[in-house]
């Protein structure tokens, strides 16, 4: 695969994340909603199914680690989601790229607050206010924004 794809799949990982699908050709289009999710676990066959619905050719992840001072629980919630998460883009063959949320925001000229990264998807996305207009819905516009960051830098290739 050597053009950028045509819808990009970005991923807030985590139980409370979200998808969000950017389509190139149409920039001021963009679908996002929060991480299906079922008795406290990613809900993987809704996942799948709603992926596999739109079709990606590329998955754009944010590479995600333990974070200091969480708990064991936690932390082992978290890594079960992001492995799920990995787990159903592999099994679908959708090629991914990961990346740190250091990376991705430094391309945008974001901080670590979340509350600017939800200004910028308003900004971006005008039209599609409603998706991003609850404080809560920061994990959508991170996700939408990992998949205009691989619009933008996909070199064509291998991720």
């Amino acid at each position: 695969m050597t053009a950028t794809p045509s819808c990009i799949l970005g991923v807030d990982p985590g139980l409370s994340g979200a998808v969000a699908f950017y389509f190139v050709d149409a920039p001021h289009l963009v679908a996002a909603e929060d991480m299906p999710t079922v008795d406290g676990a990613i809900d993987v066959a809704t996942l799948a199914s709603r992926i596999r619905q739109m079709q990606p050719g590329l998955a754009v992840i944010e590479r995600v680690a333990a974070m200091p001072k969480q708990g064991v629980a936690s932390t082992f919630k978290f890594g079960a989601a992001y492995g799920a998460l990995l787990g159903v883009v592999g099994a679908l063959s959708i090629p991914s790229i990961l990346v740190t949320p250091p990376k991705w925001k430094k391309h945008f000229a974001l901080n670590s607050d979340k509350e600017t990264s939800r200004a910028l998807a308003l900004r971006l996305w005008p039209a599609r206010s409603d998706l991003f207009e609850r404080k809560k819905d920061h994990g959508r516009a991170e996700a939408a924004l990992l998949a205009r960051y691989g619009a933008e830098t996909w070199k064509g290739g291998a991720p």
